[in-house]
């Protein structure tokens, strides 16, 4: 039994390493070509590749309000003009003395004084605007002047407010905690894989949110006058959240050297 002789076989595709990365197809037999064969990247150009590892970060963080202002209203009306300014000034003079004996500083303490005729008589009136850095301190004097004084004497509820320089600083930290917390992803992933993290080569921050008290504050918001101090402090409560994109760089694990 004789067998024919197979014909000769021809090549189509040529494989070369990955070097050329400007051709995008690979030529076949008759000036033909196959398109999506790509060649493999060249040792020197696996090793200048840069390798990345692409996280995000969120944070969301909070703080209370850091002033509050109270206003004591004393108030008189007399026939007599004198004695309606007496009347004032001698509880005027009991309340910014006993706010010095607390430890108040003048700067905190604002006085101001109206005078004016009513019909037949003559009124005068005072207020005390007082800020807070102490919350507890101010329930004490609160209290203090409430026994102390008669009921002309009037002290309105507390208004809790942050100064410009809290705010800025709770926007900053938001930042800076997103960025940790992304960072704080991307060590874990490279060390899961066997791999080491690198420097970063973007930071974005991608989404920032402020919002004031919480949303089931609201409705009670509405009716401040019957909130609690505390209640007062959670509503006036500024929030702040913060998103963050970042690349870094990823690097092989470096073998340790062995002492000869």
């Amino acid at each position: 039994m004789s067998f024919q002789q197979a014909p000769q076989s021809r090549v189509f595709v040529e494989l070369v390493p990955w070097a050329d990365r400007g051709r995008e197809n690979n030529v076949v037999s008759g000036g033909e070509s196959l398109p999506g064969l790509r060649r493999p990247l060249s040792s020197a150009q696996t090793q200048t590749a840069t390798r990345e590892v692409h996280v995000s970060g969120t944070a969301d963080v909070s703080a209370s309000p850091d002033r509050a202002q109270v206003a004591v209203l004393v108030s008189s009306t007399k026939e007599a003009a004198a004695e309606a300014k007496k009347s004032v000034c001698r509880r005027l003079d009991y309340i910014t003395q006993s706010l010095r004996q607390q430890g108040l500083q003048a700067e905190n303490v604002t006085v101001t004084k109206d005078f004016r005729r009513v019909e037949n008589a003559y009124h005068m009136e005072a207020e005390v605007c007082i800020t807070f850095t102490e919350f507890g301190k101010m329930q004490n004097i609160c209290n203090f002047l409430i026994e102390k004084l008669d009921s002309s004497v009037v002290i309105s509820q507390p208004q809790f407010y942050h100064t410009p320089g809290s705010v800025e600083n709770l926007r900053r930290k938001a930042c800076l905690v997103a960025v940790e917390n992304a960072w704080r992803k991307a060590q874990e992933v490279c060390n899961l894989v066997g791999q080491t993290l690198g420097k970063p080569l973007l930071i974005k921050e991608e989404e920032t949110k402020e919002w004031e008290g919480q949303i089931d504050d609201l409705q009670s918001s509405r009716l401040s006058s019957s909130l609690t101090v505390q209640q007062k402090i959670k509503s006036a409560t500024i929030h702040a959240a913060s998103k963050v994109f970042i690349t870094f760089e990823v690097k092989g694990k470096e073998k340790k050297r062995k002492n000869l």
